[in-house]
This record gives C-alpha cells, structure tokens and sequence, in this order.
C-alpha cells in the first residue's frame, strides 16, 4: 500500500501569499529565482505584482550579484532557490561578508523529511552546515505557523544589520516531493 508522507493543507498552501505581503511590508523591489516547484506560487506572484521585478536566472550565484546592483541602486531583494543551490552560491555569498550588503535568501529544502531522490541527499544535508560556516545567519520554517513571524524576523534581521539570512523552509513543512509516485 502507497501512502503520501504529507499532504499539503489550505493554511500551509496560503504561505507564498504571506511572504509576497511581507516582501512589501519590507519594501522588496526586486526578486530572483531559479525554477523551483517548492517556490511556484511565490514566483507566479511575485511575477504577477507590477511592483515588484522578478529575474529568471540560469545559476543561484546571479542572484547574488544582481542583488548587490539592486542593493547599491536603492532597492531591496530576496533570492529565492533550493538547498541543492547552495553550493553554488557559496563562493559569491562572500560578497555581502565583504562589501556589507544584505541579502535575502529563501531556501526550499531538499535532502531530508522524506526525500526519494538519493542526488539531494548530500546538499541537503550539509546546507545549514554549509551556511553557518560562511557566516550566513540561518533561521528554519518547519510548520506553516511559523513562516511569517520567521521571514519578518529574517528581514529585520537582513536589512537592519547589512547582513546574509537565509530562511530555511523544511522538507518536513513543504513536503516530500514524489514525481507522482507516492512513497512508502
């Protein structure tokens, strides 16, 4: 017998709408995101707000550069990826440490509660591990409860101190991803 390990629930699935009000209460005027299923909501809406420009990128590591531009021309932003790009990242995240910008970086996790896919194990795994060492300030989402007292905390805590945050949304409160097949 198949059974899903999570289903998503009405209040879970309103989360995206949340953070896109947060966003505005910081005044974030620029977004950048890779594809990511675990953020499509968010980047549809953030796509949709005539106020807000949304970046398509190729790699994580061109949010962080775009943000610096953002940053120096006056606006606020949030890099939106998932932990597998992370290690991406790592190298160009030593700007904000040197320069004393701040980024915000909003990461779905893979890797962990229930994953299938044994390639997103490693990243997964070591992604706060990875964050913690390059002096990333790292606040974790693990029940919908949490998530807008979370990014207004990590906001805060980005623009106020010039400093990297990354919010870490859980496999536990996205849900395990499963291609279709549900898992055992």
């Amino acid at each position: 017998m198949k059974k899903n390990i999570k289903i998503i629930t009405s209040s879970q699935a309103d989360w995206p709408d949340e953070i896109l009000s947060t966003f505005k209460e910081f005044n974030l005027k620029q977004i950048c995101h890779v594809p990511d299923a675990g953020h499509a909501k968010l980047i549809n809406l953030c796509q949709s707000d005539p106020k807000i420009i949304c970046t398509t990128l190729t790699s994580e590591e061109e949010g962080v550069a775009m943000l610096l531009g953002a940053w120096l021309g006056g606006d606020r932003g949030a890099l939106l990826m998932q932990s597998s790009g992370v290690g991406n990242v790592v190298n160009m995240l030593g700007l904000s440490k040197t320069c004393r910008f701040p980024i915000l970086m909003l990461i779905t996790m893979r890797g962990e509660w229930g994953e299938f896919n044994p390639w997103q194990n490693p990243m997964g795994q070591a992604c706060r591990t990875v964050l913690d060492a390059i002096g990333v300030r790292v606040f974790e989402v693990n029940s919908a409860s949490e998530i807008v007292d979370t990014v207004t905390a990590a906001s805060a805590f980005a623009f106020n101190s010039q400093q990297a945050v990354a919010v870490i949304l859980s496999q536990k409160f996205l849900g395990a991803k499963s291609f279709g097949e549900s898992q055992k």
